[in-house]
């Protein structure tokens, strides 16, 4: 992990750079976002992302909470109206991910395994949901590649415990 991500921060720092100066461009607010998230074994850390969404998203989530899509924990709305134009177009393809190398740099996360989940979430996780903190969380995971956010929640997490219980080097190559 501590190679393949440094080798990829070296590979797309050019697109980490464009892509800074889209979202300074485009809309008013910070180039990063740093969202406190749960990692293994429940333990919390800071998850860095490109901003893809307004600057005062979290205050507008009060008002769109009826529109959310998604079951369980989790709060999805398929046209967000807080994400910007550049958001519109980094999280399409999951480029707003790429900071997220550094936090694999650092040891909080590895390439691949379960999303690592807001805290506000984790206060509704069954014990069954828990087992996703027994490995480090990644920035991509069976989940992610076997169909996104069209997935229940339930799914996801069958998906990251599957991972978690028959783990290997085939399955991580073939996520």
């Amino acid at each position: 992990d501590f190679i393949a991500s440094l080798l990829g921060i070296l590979l797309v720092s050019p697109i980490l750079c464009i892509v800074a100066l889209l979202i300074k461009i485009d809309s008013k607010g910070p180039i990063f976002i740093k969202q406190k998230r749960i990692g293994k074994n429940g333990a919390p850390f800071y998850m860095l992302k490109f901003r893809s969404m307004v600057a005062n998203a979290e205050q507008l989530k009060d008002a769109l909470i009826d529109k959310n899509e998604a079951e369980g924990p989790i709060f999805k709305i398929k046209n967000d109206p807080r994400i910007t134009r550049v958001g519109r177009f980094i999280r399409k393809y999951s480029i707003d991910e790429l900071p997220q190398l550094f936090n694999v740099l650092a040891g909080q996360m590895s390439l691949i395994g379960p999303r690592p989940p807001l805290p506000n979430e984790v206060a509704q996780y069954t014990d069954y949901q828990w087992r996703r903190f027994d490995v480090r969380p990644g920035i991509t995971g069976l989940w992610q590649v076997s169909g996104r956010s069209n997935l229940p929640f339930d799914e996801w997490v069958k998906l990251d415990i599957y991972y978690i219980e028959h783990w290997s080097l085939s399955l991580e190559f073939k996520i």
